[in-house]
């Protein structure tokens, strides 16, 4: 679990990654779990095992994660459902839909 929704439905709110918008992010900018990893600082098994959905990361290595992918250029939103998108000023497209592979998450 990433996470808990406590505050409801507020507005303007910092939710926590959830782990399907971690690895759309990395899709998008073209980065593998290594990748991100690397560039937080953590265990690559960390970001293998939070975007499957296991375990219960502290939610700082999360914020670590989410921002790491944030300064890439990758924009996340909760409302109506969670979701991300690259900034229009981003580093470029990334990785096209119909370019995703599993190879991506190597």
């Amino acid at each position: 679990m990433a996470g808990s929704d406590e505050g409801g439905q507020s507005g303007a709110t910092n939710r926590p990654m959830a782990p399907e918008q971690s690895r759309a992010a990395r899709g998008l900018l073209g980065w593998s779990e290594a990748d991100l990893a690397r560039k937080v600082g953590l265990d690559e098994r960390l970001v293998r095992d939070f975007e499957a959905g296991y375990g219960d990361p502290p939610a700082g290595q999360i914020e670590a994660l989410r921002s790491a992918l944030a300064s890439a250029g990758a924009v996340f939103t909760d409302l109506p459902s969670p979701g991300v998108r690259l900034d229009a000023r981003g580093q470029g497209e990334g990785t096209r839909l119909q370019d995703l592979t599993t190879e991506n998450d190597r």
